[in-house]
């Protein structure tokens, strides 16, 4: 079985670590790994490259992964944090090149209102410019697809009133904007070797794992690592590393994990 690379590309909530205008000592920080840009992944095997949501900082993260193209996308939700860096892709999706884009039916009808250029072949640029292009393929939760070479299974889980996709893709499963896991996600998770979880603040949040929930729900599943995502400006990275358990581990932007 070939190995699978998890990079992350942004760490941060729907604000970004610094915060504008924010003076606190986690925004001020000299810790490179307290810059959190907004959130979003690369997974990699075989030479396929699954692209985890389009974040607004796409561009500048890819670049300083040297991440020179993806095979698909992976939306977990609509949310702008989520899905307006998506025009980033027309560096390598264009020129009658369409990139394939998945998710939950209804973030898919709304990336293709808002970035009807990229999904409809009708519009077409003026001669000597370029635009990106997409295909959309709705998924269903707990259904296994194939996407680029690589067995994808959609994990519904609750955020606030909307359901959010997260993904098992091969031994990684990838949780973000979850309030909780139900039961069915429990099960279409176990047996991963590495799992990523959102963990917003150390109090309870009404949209989002807190950084307690996220560890019990990392006990629950039983990875052999977990490493907690859509990290604050609350907590710094060093502070947040020290006190977690064994096993669990904040991510930072452009860490790289191999799973074999």
């Amino acid at each position: 079985m070939s190995a699978t690379k998890l990079t992350f590309l942004g760490t941060g909530t729907s604000f970004g670590v610094p915060q504008i205008g924010c003076r606190c000592a986690v925004c001020l920080s000299d810790d490179p790994r307290d810059k959190r840009t907004r959130v979003g992944a690369v997974l990699e095997s075989n030479g396929s490259r699954i692209l985890i949501d389009t974040p607004p900082e796409l561009r500048l993260q890819l670049i300083a992964n040297s991440i020179d193209r993806v095979d698909a996308v992976l939306f977990t939700h609509e949310h702008a944090d989520h899905t307006h860096g998506l025009d980033d892709v027309r560096g390598f999706a264009g020129a009658g090149s369409a990139l394939p884009v998945y998710g939950p039916a209804e973030t898919i009808a709304s990336v293709r209102h808002k970035f009807a250029y990229v999904f409809d072949p009708a519009m077409r640029g003026l001669p000597g410019t370029s635009k990106p292009e997409g295909s959309t393929h709705a998924l269903e939760a707990g259904v296994p697809v194939t996407i680029a070479g690589q067995e994808v299974t959609p994990v519904e889980v609750p955020h606030g009133t909307m359901r959010v996709f997260g993904y098992r893709v091969g031994p990684v499963g990838y949780i973000t904007d979850a309030k909780e896991l139900p039961p069915a996600a429990d099960a279409v998770l176990k047996g991963v070797k590495v799992l990523v979880l959102n963990a917003l603040f150390r109090r309870p949040h009404p949209t989002h794992l807190s950084i307690g929930e996220a560890v019990e729900t990392a006990r629950r599943i039983g990875a052999d690592r977990t490493f907690l995502t859509h990290l604050t400006h609350r907590i710094s990275h060093a502070e947040l590393e020290a006190e977690l358990p064994d096993g669990v581990s904040p991510a930072f932007d452009g860490l790289q994990v191999t799973v074999q």
